[in-house]
C-alpha cells in the first residue's frame, strides 16, 4: 500500500477496530504470474481473522499454506475542488482502507461449523432485537452438504498498515470546505467520510 506520511496509520488496535466495522475483505494470492481475488466476510481472531470461501473458487483451492493479502475498505467518495478555498486544489477521493498480510491455514471438522456459527453471531447480533437465526435451524443432513461445498481458513496478521485519506494534508479552510460538502451531498457514504475526517484531525 503507498501510504504518504500524512494518512499513514499503524496503530494497531485502530487498525482492529477498522476491520471489526468493515469486516467485508478482498482477498488476493498470488500464484503463477498471475494474481487471484476472493471476497469473504471475516470473523476477527485477536491478531487474525478466519473466513471461507466456495471450494471451487481458485483462491480456495491454493490457498492452504499460502501467503494471502487481504484489504477492508471503508467509506469513501468523491471530493470536488469546488468545497475548497484554495482556487488551485484539484478533484481528489478520500478513502479509508486497512490491508493485512499472513499465511492461511485451513479449518477442518468442528472448526469449520465453529466458523459458520461465530460468523452468524457476530452480524446476527447487528440486527438486535431481531431474535438472532442460529445455525441449529439448518437440518444435519442440508448442513452436512453445505459443509462440503466450503472451505474455511484462518489467518494470522504479520503485518497489519492503514492508510486514511482524509484530507489531514490541506488548510484547514479547505478541510472545513470538503466535511460541508460531504454533508451536502446527503447520502450515507458521504456523511460517513465526512465524520471520519472529523475525527482525524
Amino acid at each position: 500500500m503507498y501510504r504518504p506520511a500524512a494518512f499513514a496509520v499503524d496503530d494497531r488496535p485502530a487498525l482492529i477496530a477498522f476491520i471489526r466495522a468493515h469486516p467485508f475483505a478482498t482477498i488476493a494470492l498470488a500464484r503463477d504470474e498471475r494474481v487471484e481475488i476472493a471476497y469473504a466476510p471475516v470473523v476477527l481472531d485477536g491478531e487474525g481473522v478466519r473466513f471461507h470461501l466456495a471450494a471451487n473458487n481458485p483462491v480456495a483451492q491454493a490457498a492452504d499454506g499460502a501467503r494471502l493479502k487481504l484489504s477492508f475498505l471503508g467509506a469513501h467518495a468523491y471530493i470536488s475542488p469546488d468545497w475548497y478555498e484554495t482556487k488551485t486544489m484539484v478533484p481528489t477521493w478520500n478513502y479509508s482502507a486497512v490491508e493485512g498480510e499472513g499465511i492461511a491455514v485451513r479449518l477442518d471438522g468442528d472448526a469449520l461449523t465453529t466458523l459458520l456459527v461465530d460468523l452468524s453471531a457476530a452480524e446476527e447480533s447487528h440486527l438486535a432485537p431481531k431474535k438472532p437465526w442460529t445455525i441449529d435451524k439448518v437440518p444435519a443432513e442440508r448442513m452436512a452438504v453445505l459443509l462440503k461445498a466450503i472451505i474455511g481458513f484462518s489467518l494470522r496478521f504479520e503485518t497489519l498498515e492503514g492508510k486514511f485519506k482524509l484530507s489531514q494534508n490541506v488548510k484547514p479552510e479547505d478541510f472545513e470546505g470538503a466535511v460541508c460538502g460531504l454533508k451536502g451531498r446527503g447520502d450515507a457514504a458521504s456523511a460517513a467520510v465526512a465524520a471520519a475526517m472529523r475525527k482525524s484531525r
